[in-house]
């Protein structure tokens, strides 16, 4: 009867840690998504900034050459 009990009571103890490692996962999955949101939304920023640069150089450029 001992080890029946004690291989239960294991397999509860090997649930019970893998549902915390899931946790853990799941907690790091969302923080890592929303450092991966910011650097988007940074990176798309950038992007409209450097576009502005391009198109006032550009402008720059053809009134220069005339």
């Amino acid at each position: 009867m001992l080890w029946p009990m004690l291989a239960i009571a294991l397999g509860f103890l090997g649930l019970t840690v893998l549902a915390v490692m899931a946790l853990r996962v799941f907690t790091e999955v969302r923080r890592l998504s929303g450092q991966v949101a910011l650097a988007s939304r940074r990176i798309a920023e950038a992007s409209g900034e450097l576009e502005q640069a391009a198109s006032g150089l550009a402008r720059a450029g053809r009134t220069a050459g005339r």
